[in-house]
């Protein structure tokens, strides 16, 4: 009820750019460019965790960018997880690009916490990974959503924590759901190409946790796909993941 509630408020009620505010539109051109107007790029965080994958962003977080995401997030900005999914879909393409391999793309989306869904009415990387598989397969790519991992324990609220922080505070924190442990040794698993996929990278410290526990899943000393590392795909990065990818 609530997300239908918000679906036709946005519909109804006059809005305005969640990227800088400008009258009469969800999202504008200027802003709309700044989320996805540029090829996707490899993102490195500094320190790197150990076991994080490969990881591929849009946009870096910041200005237009961290607003939109945080309307999505926070206040339920339904609307933009269009824009935002399709941000998330070129992060997913230029990471495949590089890996090779020719099995469907299987996105396993970053598991939030039940109280942090129930809190926003909806889940804000599943919403945005769907959307991305839907562009994907416009583009002639065969995708789906695999949401194949649950926290198994509550975390404290990252906010404010610093990079060793939040590994600490994340580890062991995820696991492989009932039914993604069934899926396991079914064939789709076995010939698609795993992309982890969230909307922002920080530390980094999510995603090596959710790839651990897919890893952990597989068994030690394997990869969830047969086609080489899993890898991961976010919208947005740290500006300074970008920064130390230059050099």
């Amino acid at each position: 009820m609530r997300n239908a509630w918000q679906e036709l408020s946005g519909l109804l009620l006059p809005v305005s750019c969640a990227g800088c505010g400008r009258p009469r539109t969800e999202l504008c051109g200027t802003c709309r460019t700044a989320l996805h107007g540029a090829p996707a790029r490899r993102v490195r965080p500094s320190p790197r965790p150990p076991g994080l994958p490969t990881v591929y962003a849009a946009a870096p977080y910041e200005n237009a960018v961290r607003a939109v995401l945080l309307a999505h997030k926070e206040r339920g900005a339904l609307g933009l997880a269009e824009a935002l999914g399709r941000a998330l879909a070129s992060g997913v393409r230029a990471g495949t690009e590089r890996s090779g391999g020719a099995g469907p793309l299987l996105l396993v989306p970053v598991p939030s916490a039940r109280s942090s869904t129930a809190a926003r009415g909806h889940d804000p990387v599943r919403r945005i990974a769907g959307r991305a598989a839907r562009d994907l397969r416009r583009g002639g790519l065969p995708a789906r959503v695999l949401p194949l991992l649950r926290q198994r324990r509550a975390v404290a609220d990252q906010s404010g924590l610093g990079a060793r922080q939040r590994r600490a505070n994340l580890a062991g924190a995820l696991e492989i759901t009932a039914g993604g442990g069934r899926l396991l040794g079914h064939r789709l698993l076995r010939h698609g190409r795993v992309i982890l996929v969230d909307d922002l990278l920080t530390t980094g410290s999510t995603l090596a946790e959710a790839a651990r526990a897919l890893g952990e899943a597989y068994g030690a000393g394997r990869e969830p796909a047969d086609h080489g590392e899993c890898r991961a795909a976010v919208v947005a990065a740290s500006p300074t993941a970008f920064e130390i990818n230059r050099n």
